[in-house]
């Protein structure tokens, strides 16, 4: 499974469907974050909380055995790929970090957790149906 920057700071800011993606991401016993979801959820949480949510955020990861991914030339060429199919003059509007989550689902044949109506868009399958 691959885990979108969306569904952790849900469950870091402990909005309504964060336990729920607590619960798959403990379920799955690993899942992968691209390098860009990483720096897009500390930042966020950064922005929010300081260092206190870096490192909570960095717990969360080892809590629930999300490892951060490489990334390659493959999956800049998929992110890519992405932009281009559903970045940001499409329905789907996705973001940088959006489309290096759906670029690593995508290259790792995995479903995607995410939180909002973005990736509902696109051609990946849902690690929690909507």
């Amino acid at each position: 499974m691959v885990v979108d920057a969306s569904a952790l700071v849900a469950i870091l800011l402990g909005e309504p469907d964060g336990p729920a993606f607590r619960e798959v991401l403990l379920e799955a016993g690993d899942a992968r974050l691209s390098p860009v979801g990483y720096w897009e959820a500390a930042v966020r949480l950064n922005n929010l909380r300081g260092g206190k949510g870096v490192a909570d955020l960095d717990r969360l990861l080892v809590q629930l055995s999300v490892v951060v991914a490489p990334a390659t030339a493959r999956t800049a060429s998929l992110a890519l790929d992405a932009e281009r199919r559903y970045g940001k003059r499409t329905a789907a509007k996705l973001n940088l970090g959006d489309c290096f989550a759906y670029a690593l689902a995508k290259e790792t044949s995995s479903p995607l957790l995410f939180k909002g109506d973005d990736f509902v868009q696109t051609d990946l399958t849902a690690a929690l149906p909507g």
